[in-house]
């Protein structure tokens, strides 16, 4: 339509324009330019009404059945691509993990962590890892004893961290505090990896705790344990630090509960 309307002559514009129905005051009005002007904004409104009416079909019949159509396929080409390049939006990546979790057997890289962990291992006081070497917990005073000794027992460029202290004493504490030990950086780690030192302890001393601290109960009981810790680094030196610990009783097995002094 809108090459046929370009290739019309100027005589023929001017035949289209001539055939223009007017209304009767644009007809009468008197002055040729004047006459001009009211025919020229009668086809301005015109236009603006046809143009009006357009969009108003438009809005009430917004897509018709082609359109439809093709707004439907790219719709169902988009869920075909979604599904490959994106998975998860349909669920399918949920299905899978569920197979596989439900299929895989555990793997050996569990294991390790389940007996090391210090949450593992102290979740129930009373339950030894099947995988943790055997320990001593039915005396208080060789609970303390060994906990001490491997806690100050350290080899920065091995352990890289204190919690690896923390979790050869493990055996030998509660849970809780495994997990705060190992939450809370120690001022003697920092110092020992700053004079690039290596700590080893020679002697432990376990004795009953003085007056300042609870009595003993049968499932309660406090120990000060003294321990001598020889450092060999950028300098040597000996350390003798005075620790308070509290163990309690659960089953027949005792477990450092709280340590103070730290």
């Amino acid at each position: 339509m809108a090459d046929e309307n370009d290739d019309r002559t100027p005589q023929e514009w001017r035949d289209v324009l001539a055939g223009f129905d007017y209304p009767e005051d644009v007809k009468r009005t008197k002055g040729l330019r004047a006459r001009r002007r009211a025919k020229a904004g009668h086809r301005e409104e015109t236009r603006r009404q046809t143009a009006e009416w357009v969009r108003e079909q438009r809005r009430r019949d917004p897509i018709r059945p082609a359109g439809a159509a093709i707004i439907l396929v790219l719709i169902l080409a988009l869920g075909a691509g979604a599904r490959w390049v994106w998975p998860g939006l349909l669920g399918e990546s949920h299905d899978q993990g569920s197979r596989a979790t439900a299929t895989a057997p555990p793997s050996q890289d569990d294991k390790p962590a389940d007996s090391a962990s210090p949450s593992s291992s102290s979740a129930e006081p009373s339950t030894a890892s099947p995988t943790a070497p055997a320990v001593d917990l039915g005396d208080p005073r060789t609970v303390a004893e060994e906990a001490v000794r491997l806690y100050l027992t350290r080899n920065p460029p091995q352990d890289e961290t204190h919690t690896a202290a923390v979790l050869r004493a493990a055996p030998y504490m509660t849970r809780a505090l495994t997990e705060n030990l190992s939450a809370h950086s120690d001022p003697a780690w920092n110092r020992l990896v700053s004079r690039g030192g290596v700590a080893t302890v020679s002697t432990v001393k376990v004795q009953p705790a003085g007056n300042d601290l609870p009595a003993d109960s049968p499932i309660r009981v406090w120990r000060t344990v003294t321990a001598t810790v020889n450092v060999e680094g950028y300098t040597t030196y000996k350390e003798t630090p005075v620790l308070q610990l509290e163990l309690m009783l659960s089953g027949d097995e005792w477990r450092v509960t709280r340590i103070l002094g730290l």
